[in-house]
């Protein structure tokens, strides 16, 4: 099965959830900076989202690049993580209008844990189709940053009840962790193709 329809769905979802999440900001009814700063949570967590959806876009299209074939598994799993996604604009609104209170903010949380985790089943999917010495698995190596954003995030969900604050913090962390765009599959094609 080729990949192209799988690509062009996802981005295509991806694109939709970016434009429900900036319908959620409210154009305020008075024309001065002050009747912008009740938005401000609003506009804030959008910015970390589409940051995220941007990172999900970027490294999604890196991981269909290295992957040489698509399964039912592979197709499955995507959906997975597309579902995630897809729970963004949600947990953002929510997050957002309730101005990063605990209980939104330990959701937005468990919606990026979840995003990640389907990710890797996204990768290793790919990697049981496509063989234990393909592209893709050596560019994976050792994955530290899909290691560690689970664990940060689980950190944020359990902080956000006590130190909301510390849990954006978090957030933003390892948005910043992922926003340049992972390399390694890059690096590992061009070296395969020398």
């Amino acid at each position: 099965m080729r990949k192209g329809r799988l690509e062009a769905f996802s981005d295509g979802v991806l694109a939709i959830i970016i434009t429900i999440m900036v319908l959620e900001l409210k154009v305020p009814h008075g024309a001065d900076f002050e009747a912008l700063t009740p938005l401000m949570p609003v506009f804030l967590s959008y910015v970390l989202s589409f940051i995220y959806v941007g990172i999900y876009w970027n490294n999604h299209h890196h991981l269909l690049h290295a992957a040489q074939r698509v399964s039912g598994g592979v197709l499955w799993a995507n959906l997975n993580l597309l579902f995630w996604l897809s729970l963004f604009p949600f947990a953002t609104a929510w997050m957002g209008e309730n101005h990063f209170a605990p209980l939104p903010s330990a959701a937005y949380g468990f919606v990026l844990l979840m995003a990640a985790i389907a990710y890797y089943i996204l990768e290793r999917a790919i990697i049981v189709v496509d063989g234990s010495d393909s592209l893709l698995k050596r560019a994976v190596g050792s994955d530290w940053k899909g290691k560690l954003s689970p664990v940060l995030y689980l950190s944020a969900i359990v902080v956000a009840f006590w130190a909301n604050w510390l849990a954006q913090l978090i957030y933003v962390l390892v948005a910043l962790m992922w926003l340049v765009p992972d390399q390694r599959i890059e690096r590992t094609i061009d070296h395969s193709e020398v």
